[in-house]
């Protein structure tokens, strides 16, 4: 959601912290900001030495001709991209936040403490009371102001000793990256709730803090990543980390990775979007999703360094017994889909809960299910949040799917399926969604190994079918024109419904939450054969019906339903597989698949709704990679 990026260096790192935040804007934000410790006088009457900020409202490009402008320059400093909270977006509630001492006119100077904060604190009206009872003034609504004044009254000249006693007295998810005017060559982190990671110089006499490895590419890949209830001090050429404890934690218990964020793969290339190129990366993406994959073997998610290989995921999918599936979004989309595999084809009983709400209910625990979670970027709050309630249920057998290798979700998860889609900047998902389905298929021919029901001859076809994916994917792509003609009909609508049956249900769902997400079209999906019971009632010849049709074993009912929204005059779109026998007709829009694909059509019949979606929001204008309202990674309750 948010984004961090600080340093610590011996030159001027202003251009260093705006570039890292122009990496990060895939995220989504509403304001940014930079904020360093400035030893240049000024002309302007200003302060010669001590805090500067640039703030907007605007995107990172406008918040670099401020700081080109006004010559904000400095070897230390913070920066932050925001997605609102507390506080409307506006500039006095952007960050970087300073704290601004007590007594009279406190709110007209800058004091002596910086800080950027992503995540959520839930005790800061309680704080905020007592630290307005000290004096100290509040120019802002947010939670994170809070955060800085905190440290600043409990500074007394050592900034990690206030960091440390002032993060005791916060409740909720924060990482934040902080500065004090009085230590002009320190920088200190700390993170509980939300990710935050360490960058060390290239030659070491510089070292970074930010949120995202992607904010540091081309600057350096040496990276510690920090964990829960860590904290971090960061001097020139030198820092320390301490566990929640304040024990000194060493590299051995925190190493050194090298991560390979590269910033080319955020590059547009000949696209229009970065929706419209993540949607045609697919074929490479499941390609490189399922490389080596050379037959069906537990080792195949057993990629901790902790384990033996291969020896923990054989043991814990021979001993489970059920499977629960936890995730948001569109990754709760791709394990419903997961079930119908694991049940159908594995024979094992598997529940799909939402992340964000298996925690707040009383569920029934079985030590022997394995919990597999799905999220892309690996920090989703809520889905970490529901892991680590299923972990004190003593439900302890967990697996992951996920997009980044280096993420909490898969330090945390004894056993996982790293996807390789690649870096995703677009908010709506696309490539990520059929890589994880790619993923899930995997984990159900392995547990379906594992308890003896999946044959050398169905191996042997289920292995040919997805290797065959990236071809078939490449086929489905090339109907894009058909779907742009469709996408000028939708343009013009305001509502739409989506049906499927079985399987393919959830990838009606998946196609409506596109269309709402980019278009803002209200669109809702629905099981075919629910029809009757209440949205039959909606269709008009206003109200465009967007219908999946596979040609499988539901393929009649699905007809029957078909024929129950011509009667009511509405207008159908359906993505038939070619021998279906459903031709287009006045009030029949028919698009044929290329090929009907048994199991794995989910990951193609996908592919035309985010088509559809896509051009639909191209045609009404809207801003279709960074869509109102919605953040990329949501790192916060």
């Amino acid at each position: 959601m948010c984004g961090i990026v600080g340093a610590v260096s011996t030159r001027n790192i202003v251009p260093v912290l705006v570039q890292g935040l122009a990496r990060l804007e895939y995220r989504g934000y509403d304001s940014c900001g930079v904020a360093v410790y400035d030893t240049n006088p000024s002309s302007e009457g200003g302060p010669s030495v001590g805090l500067r900020r640039a703030r907007s409202t605007s995107r990172v490009a406008e918040l670099m001709d401020q700081v080109e402008s006004g010559a904000v320059r400095g070897t230390l400093g913070i920066a932050h991209t925001r997605w609102a909270t507390h506080g409307a977006p506006a500039v006095h509630n952007a960050h970087p936040h300073f704290s601004h001492g007590t007594g009279k006119d406190a709110s007209s100077k800058p004091g002596r403490v910086a800080l950027v904060h992503n995540g959520i604190i839930e005790n800061h009206d309680e704080l905020r009371s007592t630290l307005q009872a000290r004096g100290y003034v509040f120019d802002s609504q947010t939670d994170t102001e809070v955060i800085a004044h905190l440290i600043d009254s409990v500074y007394d000249g050592d900034l990690f000793e206030a960091v440390k006693l002032a993060v005791a007295q916060l409740h909720g998810a924060y990482a934040i990256a902080v500065f004090c005017k009085d230590e002009p060559h320190r920088l200190v982190g700390a993170r509980a709730g939300s990710p935050l990671i360490l960058g060390l110089g290239k030659d070491g006499q510089e070292h970074f803090l930010a949120s995202d490895a992607m904010a540091l590419a081309g600057e350096t890949d040496q990276i510690v990543y920090l964990e829960e209830g860590d904290l971090v001090d960061v001097q020139l050429g030198k820092y320390w980390l301490f566990d929640k404890a304040h024990k000194a934690m060493d590299t051995t218990q925190r190493p050194v990775k090298t991560v390979l964020a590269h910033s080319g793969a955020a590059e547009l290339g000949p696209y229009r979007h970065y929706m419209q190129k993540e949607i045609f990366e697919q074929p490479r993406a499941i390609a490189d999703t399922l490389e080596g994959v050379e037959g069906i073997v537990p080792e195949l998610f057993d990629l901790q360094m902790n384990h033996a290989p291969g020896a923990n995921a054989a043991r814990v999918f021979a001993q489970i017994d059920s499977v629960l599936i936890l995730a948001c979004g569109t990754s709760y989309y791709s394990g419903c889909t997961a079930k119908y595999w694991i049940e159908s084809i594995a024979k094992v009983p598997c529940n799909v809960e939402v992340a964000s709400e298996y925690r707040y209910r009383d569920s029934v625990p079985n030590p022997n299910t394995l919990v597999v979670t799905i999220t892309q970027s690996g920090e989703t709050a809520d889905t970490l949040a529901a892991l680590r309630h299923a972990q004190s249920l003593s439900m302890k057998h967990t697996l992951t799917i996920c997009n980044v290798a280096t993420s909490a979700m898969v330090r945390e998860c004894s056993l996982a399926y790293v996807t390789r889609a690649g870096v995703e900047i677009g908010v709506a998902s696309t490539k990520a969604f059929t890589t994880q389905l790619a993923g899930l298929f995997l984990l159900t021919l392995c547990l379906a190994q594992a308890k003896g029901r999946l044959s050398d001859a169905e191996e042997a076809r289920h292995l040919k079918a997805m290797r065959h994916l990236p071809a078939a994917l490449q086929a489905v792509l090339a109907l894009e024109p058909q779907l742009i003609a469709w996408a000028e009909d939708f343009a013009k609508k305001e509502n739409a419904l989506f049906l499927g049956r079985g399987l393919h249900y959830p990838i009606a769902l998946e196609g409506a939450l596109k269309l709402k997400e980019i278009s803002y079209i209200h669109a809702e999906a629905y099981p075919a054969g629910e029809l009757k019971h209440g949205p039959l009632a909606l269709v008009t010849s206003e109200m465009p019906v967007v219908t999946v049709a596979p040609n499988d074993a539901l393929l009649e009912k699905l007809k029957s339903n078909l024929h129950e929204v011509r009667a009511r005059g509405g207008v159908l779109y359906v993505l038939a597989d070619a021998d279906t026998r459903i031709d287009s007709a006045e009030g029949l829009n028919v698009i044929r698949m290329p090929e009907h694909y048994g199991e794995l059509s989910p990951l193609l019949h996908v592919v035309p709704l985010q088509l559809l979606a896509y051009h639909t929001a191209c045609a009404r204008g809207t801003d279709v990679d960074k869509p109102r309202n919605l953040a990329k990674s949501v790192t916060v309750e």
